[in-house]
C-alpha cells in the first residue's frame, strides 16, 4: 500500500513538472513571438542632415521586428506630430525615426529605459559645474569625456604625476538630471543636476565606472551636433607633455585666427 501510494504521489509529481515545464515554454514562445512581432513604423525617406525641419515628402513606412526599435519610435500615428519638428542629428534612408533624434515636446511618463538603444546601457555619473560645461549639458547632446588621474611617475614610481586623458569620443547624453531625452523635467526644473546619463555599450560602462571609482575626475566637452569624427592618435597630458608642445599648439591658434578674421 505503502509503495502504491509513493508511486501515485511520484506520477503526480511528474504531471505536476510537466505542465510547468509546459507552461513556462509556452510563456518563452510567447515571449519571442512579441519581440519579433512585425510593427510599422515611420522611417527617413532619405538622408536627412541634421536641424532639417520635417514634411510629409521626408517621410516614409517601413514593417521592422519591434525589438530591434523597443518603445522609441513613431507610428503611423504619429506622423502629424512629427511634421514642421527639427531633427537632432542627421538620419540615413530607411532608418527608423527615434524619439531621441527630434526635437520633440515632452514625453511624460515614459521611463528611462524606452529611450536606451538596443545593445547599449544607461550610466549616471557624477559630472556638474564647470565638469558638466556649467550646467549647459541637455539630453541629446554628444560630448567626449575627459578623465584627469594621478598615477605613480614613469620616471619616478616614489612621486605621483596628474595625467589627463580622453577616454570617451562622440557619447551621447539621454538624460541630464532627471530630464530624459524627449520626456522632458518630470519635475519641471531646467538645469541644476549633478548627474549625467549616457548611453554607452557594457564594455564602456565597465571603463568609466572604473574611471570615477578610481577617484578621477571627469570633465566633458561639448560638440557640435553636426561633428560625428573622431580624433585619432589623442595623448595622454601631463605636465612634460604640455611642456613639450605648448609653443606649438599657440603658434597653430594663431595662424588660425589670422587665416579666419572676424
Amino acid at each position: 500500500m505503502k509503495n502504491k501510494l509513493i508511486l501515485v504521489i511520484a506520477l503526480l509529481l511528474a504531471g505536476l513538472a510537466f505542465w510547468l515545464n509546459l507552461k513556462y515554454l509556452s510563456g518563452q514562445r510567447q515571449k519571442l513571438a512579441d519581440e519579433f512581432e512585425a510593427v510599422e513604423v515611420i522611417v527617413a525617406d532619405h538622408d536627412m542632415g541634421a536641424l532639417t525641419v520635417l514634411t510629409p515628402d521626408d517621410l516614409a513606412m517601413k514593417q521592422v521586428v519591434k525589438a530591434s526599435v523597443g518603445q522609441n519610435f513613431f507610428r503611423k500615428s504619429d506622423v502629424t506630430d512629427l511634421i514642421g519638428k527639427k531633427l537632432l542629428y542627421p538620419v540615413r534612408r530607411g532608418d527608423p525615426i527615434l524619439w531621441t533624434q527630434v526635437d520633440m515636446p515632452n514625453r511624460r511618463g515614459v521611463g528611462l529605459s524606452s529611450v536606451v538603444e538596443k545593445g547599449k546601457r544607461a550610466i549616471s555619473l557624477s559630472i556638474s559645474g564647470a565638469p558638466g560645461v556649467s550646467g549647459l549639458v541637455q539630453p541629446n547632446d554628444h560630448v567626449d569625456i575627459l578623465g584627469t588621474f594621478s598615477f605613480p611617475s614613469v620616471t619616478n614610481p616614489a612621486q605621483v604625476e596628474s595625467v589627463t586623458l580622453t577616454l570617451m569620443q562622440n557619447v551621447t547624453v539621454i538624460a541630464a538630471g532627471a530630464s530624459v531625452a524627449g520626456q522632458g523635467d518630470p519635475r519641471g526644473r531646467s538645469g541644476g543636476y549633478s548627474t549625467i546619463t549616457f548611453s554607452v555599450t557594457p564594455r564602456e560602462a565597465e571603463i568609466l565606472v572604473f574611471a570615477q571609482q578610481t577617484r578621477g575626475q571627469l570633465y566633458l566637452s561639448l560638440r557640435n551636433p553636426a561633428d560625428r569624427d573622431a580624433e585619432n592618435n589623442l595623448q595622454s597630458v601631463n605636465f612634460d607633455y604640455i611642456e613639450s608642445v605648448l609653443k606649438d599648439l599657440n603658434e597653430r591658434r594663431q595662424q588660425e585666427i589670422h587665416s579666419n578674421p572676424l
